[in-house]
């Protein structure tokens, strides 16, 4: 019989959770060591190239805080100072190849090939995301989409559920992306979308539901779900909650 346990996550421990699940999927497996993994910076995506790095081995002097490009910052945020590296983590047959990012290998990569993107909006029952464009000639948008929809290459979207929106994301591309309205565009994509309930059930067999969200002191854009499964799922997904809850903010 069936029981159900409540967990709550921070934005960054959701990140982790994420990550932790991406490196687990049987394709990642399969591709990170046959064939190439291409993930492109961003704030999710920090953490599944950490992971995977330290999966393999190459963790080196690798940090999740420069693996940036264009961000979402709060008006008054201060940014750390720092350079960011405006590059992404290439991996070809089990080797990071430094300096590489996904302009440079996008021409050779074929449909046993994985690229890692992440979102700025998210639809789960919808299965489609969002990502927010400010760049003219699309970004690294361009050379992915030349990539998964011009050759077959599979593409994972690990986006945390802070990111859900409501309504449709298509039609909100519609409105944002009219010659009228100014600020960025928006292209609708689909693909593996990988938020925390997906995580929930790679990681542990478990079935999630996002029952709360929010709070304050810390817990500000933080989910909780109630999670479902057997004695041992529920046992795995506690002890895997007991680490990735220590998570410190990004």
């Amino acid at each position: 019989m069936n029981k159900t346990e409540q967990f709550q996550v921070s934005v960054a421990a959701g990140k982790r959770l994420i990550a932790k699940a991406v490196i687990n999927m049987e394709q990642i497996k399969i591709a990170s060591q046959e064939h190439t993994v291409v993930i492109i910076s961003g704030s999710t995506n920090g953490y599944v190239a950490e992971e995977l790095l330290k999966k393999i081995q190459q963790k080196d002097d690798f940090s999740k805080e420069s693996f940036l490009r264009g961000v979402n910052v709060i008006h008054g945020a201060k940014i750390p100072k720092g350079k960011w590296s405006n590059t992404d983590v290439v991996i070809e047959k089990g080797i990071w190849v430094k300096g590489k990012t996904i302009f440079d290998v996008a021409a050779d990569l074929g449909k046993n090939d994985i690229i890692l993107k992440g979102a700025n909006a998210v639809q789960p029952d919808r299965k489609l995301a969002g990502i927010q464009i400010a760049n003219p000639k699309l970004g690294t948008s361009g050379p992915i989409l030349e990539a998964v929809l011009g050759r077959r290459v599979q593409l994972i979207l690990p986006v945390g559920l802070e990111k859900r929106v409501f309504g449709n994301i298509v039609e909100m591309a519609e409105l944002i992306n009219d010659s009228s309205t100014s600020g960025t565009r928006l292209l609708p994509i689909t693909g593996t979308i990988i938020t925390e309930l997906e995580a929930i059930n790679i990681l542990s067999g478990a079935h999630a539901e996002l029952i709360a969200a929010g709070g304050i002191f810390g817990a500000e854009g933080s989910c909780r779900f109630a999670v479902s499964g057997t004695d041992k799922q529920l046992t795995k997904m506690a002890d895997i909650m007991h680490v990735v809850q220590k998570e410190p903010f990004f």
